[in-house]
């Protein structure tokens, strides 16, 4: 795969400015980055002088390194007179300077200075001695000038890559408003909107604005505008940067891909140059696609939060809605920006005429969900037993992300067991995985520990197959997970898009069910309910201050959505009054309390069940939701549900239920209390 980038040399040529004295006209000067750009004088001058100081050094140090014998310098007659005693081997006479160098009989290299030009006699005395004697007319340039060409070299080489640093520091400078904007052509292979399953209204939108720039003749011939900004809002992991990346593939146009993090810098009028620099760029090759992924780091809105405005990121915006629709705005350029936090984007930014359009990329639903698996897992060996249709049954709620991660992870789970095949069960613990965390067996619990943690997720387990609303039963265990040390597990049958008030007040009481079945066994209670107690509480408010579901409240809506980070919920973090606000918190009491109520009187009348249940989870750990149904209508004497069991205990069970035999009596079904004013319960003795 190749990547094609913007590069900096083949830019156009941008002029500087020049600082100049203020009764002149400031003058410019041709600037190319990374090109020949002078260097500061000041620079020059300081690596000139180290350089100087380093050739000075280098001469009077570097001969002496290169002279590895030690030389005995004698005088002229004491050389003859040794070689008249046989005390010289051999003797080399150099006539251009008289130098006569060479071996005593012990070793000893010598040199002397002798007459100019050699006496003729003196030289017969030396061969007479049985002395080597040879002559050395001119000596040679490259032995004598070794040395001293190599420190050149040196210099030389040294003083070139200090300048070239230098160069490039000040192109950085100089160049640090540019563009980060990575350019993608349309000869460079990528992602196709073949490649993006599901999300076909989502693609539709999208390849409007790219069958526009291929083709905007036929827009403009009916005097159709194509939206100037698109901008993709959904929940992490939904695909919206992998849409971008099909545009690219599909646009045939100059696609320019750029992250909202990339504008902002330290320096103060940095991200609103980038901007300039991205979209004259874009202009010079227009028609082109923009895309700024995280739009939501430079575009939150102005002047929220504390410190005030006119900072780095508030300049950045300012210019982006300048480009994008201000006096000078750019024709031909369509931006696309993703973020999944659109509360907080600036409301200049969203109006007609700048980003026009905003596609909602949603969580897959069923029928989205089934090609996205088939696309993750086309490359893997699939078990024929898989059924990829009963994966995206059994998985609700996940992203485009979770379902990759859960392919994964069925494909490690396989490789585990050592299989060449994925099969059903390898999803089934993938999906565990996913949903209910990482089993952790080294942590070793107590037995005092395990019995309450069973008696708690039996509770849970109980309620979620006794009551009507609550989502199917999928599997317990008391095996540690991520950060639980329990796990009830239950799973929709379809997708959920509302809920009503008798399916939350279910699932208020699934979640008491772990508290009041330690409370009713052992009559005191533990810190294993805080989460169940936090998100019950959470649930509660939400349903009296923002759905309506108090009498006391009535159909209004209390509290702002407004996030504290943006400064707007800083002083002011309620629009209501404090008698308003004790009303809001008796009614949250009341809700809790009154099922808390239920799931006492739910649990009292199927207290043999829970101990069965609880029993079961003691010695199994885990239990899958037909097993839990099973011992809950064994210990109850009949079925609870007369149209059979409500549970999900697999992937290949999913949205399926249990009938009951068809000659058997129609059982009477168990009542479940309904919620009433709450009274202080009466706890049956243990």
């Amino acid at each position: 795969m190749h990547r094609l980038e913007v590069c900096p040399s083949h830019e156009t040529p941008r002029l500087e400015s020049v600082s100049t004295a203020p009764d002149e006209k400031p003058s410019y000067k041709k600037y190319v980055p990374g090109g020949d750009t002078p260097m500061p004088p000041e620079a020059r001058r300081r690596i000139l002088i180290i350089a100087v100081v380093a050739f000075l050094i280098g001469i009077l140090v570097i001969p002496s390194l290169f002279s590895t014998k030690s030389v005995k310098t004698i005088s002229y007659s004491t050389l003859i007179h040794d070689a008249r005693h046989g005390d010289v081997i051999s003797a080399s006479i150099n006539n251009n300077n008289g130098v006569i160098s060479g071996q005593l009989t012990n070793g000893t290299n010598y040199s002397s200075n002798g007459p100019i030009p050699a006496i003729a006699d003196e030289v017969n005395t030396l061969r007479t001695n049985n002395v080597n004697v040879t002559f050395a007319n001119s000596s040679s340039f490259l032995s004598e000038f070794l040395p001293y060409i190599i420190w050149i070299l040196i210099f030389v080489g040294f003083f070139v890559f200090a300048s070239r640093q230098a160069r490039g520091q000040m192109n950085g400078m100089m160049s640090v408003g540019r563009s980060k904007a990575k350019q993608f052509n349309q000869d460079r292979p990528t992602t196709t909107f073949s490649d993006v399953a599901g999300y076909f209204g989502v693609k539709q939108e999208i390849s409007e604005v790219v069958e526009f720039l291929k083709t905007p003749g036929r827009y403009k011939e009916i005097g159709a505008m194509i939206p100037k900004g698109i901008l993709l809002v959904g929940p992490p992991g939904t695909g919206k940067t992998m849409l971008a990346r099909a545009v690219a593939g599909e646009a045939g146009v100059p696609f320019f891909s750029v992250s909202g993090s990339d504008f902002m810098e330290m320096f103060v009028g940095v991200g609103a140059s980038r901007v300039r620099d991205l979209f004259a760029t874009a202009r010079k090759q227009s028609p082109a696609i923009v895309f700024i992924d995280e739009i939501d780091s430079i575009g939150r809105k102005r002047g929220a939060g504390v410190g005030g405005g006119h900072d780095e990121r508030e300049q950045t915006l300012n210019q982006m809605l300048s480009e994008m629709d201000g006096f000078d705005s750019a024709e031909g350029v369509v931006v696309i920006a993703a973020t999944n936090r659109p509360d907080v984007l600036d409301p200049a930014l969203l109006r007609p005429g700048r980003f026009d359009r905003q596609i909602v990329v949603p969580l897959p639903d069923l029928d989205e969900r089934l090609p996205i698996l088939q696309v993750h897992s086309k490359d893997k060996p699939l078990d024929p037993t898989v059924s990829l249709e009963m994966v995206a049954r059994g998985t609700p709620g996940m992203s485009g992300a979770d379902l990759a991660n859960l392919v994964n992870e069925s494909a490690l789970h396989a490789v585990r067991r050592h299989s060449s095949t994925i099969g059903m069960e390898d999803f089934e613990s993938a999906r565990d995985r996913v949903m209910m965390g990482q089993e952790r067996d080294t942590m070793v619990l107590m037995d005092d520990e395990r019995e309450r943690i069973a008696f708690h997720e039996s509770g849970h387990a109980l309620l979620a197959y006794v009551l009507d609303k609550t989502d199917p039963l999928h599997k317990l265990t008391i095996i540690p997970r991520g950060m639980a040390l329990g796990v009830t597990m239950t799973l929709p049958e379809e997708d959920r898009h509302i809920m009503s008030r008798q399916h939350l007040e279910d699932s208020l009481c699934m979640r008491m069910g772990g508290r009041v079945a330690e409370l009713l066994v052992y009559g005191d209670l533990s810190t294993g309910a805080a989460d169940d107690l936090q998100r019950n509480t959470e649930l509660a408010r939400r349903m009296v201050r923002e759905w309506g579901m108090s009498k006391e409240i009535g159909p209004m809506a209390w509290g702002s959505n407004n996030q504290v980070f943006l400064g707007e919920d800083l002083m002011h973090t309620r629009d209501y009054s404090d008698h308003t606000s004790q009303i809001i918190d008796d009614e949250v009491e009341r809700i809790l309390r009154e099922q808390e109520a239920r799931a006492i009187e739910v649990l009292t009348l199927h207290r043999r069940g829970l101990e069965s249940l609880t029993r079961a989870l003691l010695e199994s750990e885990t239990i899958d939701g037909e097993t839990a149904a099973q011992l809950i209508d064994e210990a109850h004497g009949e079925p609870v549900h007369a149209q059979g069991t409500k549970t999900v205990s697999a992937l290949s069970g999913v949205g399926k239920s249990t009938p009951a035999p068809s000659d058997a009596t129609p059982p009477t079904p168990s009542p479940v209390p309904a919620a009433t004013a709450w009274q202080p319960p009466t706890l049956p003795a243990v």
